[in-house]
């Protein structure tokens, strides 16, 4: 890999560029929360060659999200199941937008 390849993965929210110990900082939480909320697979860290867990972006939103709802009093797995939720009504909504923009304006609604 290239240097120039290695910048232009700094914008990829994918991109597994943090630390254990600076993602938590970067959270304000501790690095048992992380293991915690990997063990209850809202997120999987991958893994560098020694073993490390290493976080992205995308990752790192969605460890802030359960730190939010467990800072308010919900259990850590409910946190986890709530986002997990959140998550798929995101996607079922984005699908249903992109199906009415698809359907022909002068069809009938379905019935139920």
């Amino acid at each position: 890999m290239t240097a120039d390849d290695s910048y232009g993965r700094l914008d990829d929210d994918d991109y597994p560029a943090y630390t254990m110990g600076r993602a938590a900082e970067m959270l304000g939480t501790t690095q048992g929360f992380l293991r915690a909320i990997g063990e209850a697979r809202l997120i999987t860290p991958l893994r560098s060659e020694g073993g490390h867990r290493r976080f992205s972006r995308y990752q790192l939103r969605i460890a802030a999200r359960a730190r939010e709802l467990v800072d308010q009093g919900t259990p850590i797995e409910a946190a986890c199941r709530i986002i997990v939720l959140e998550d798929q009504l995101e996607e079922a909504q984005r699908i249903n937008a992109e199906h009415r923009r698809a359907a022909p304006s002068d069809a009938p609604p379905a019935s139920a």
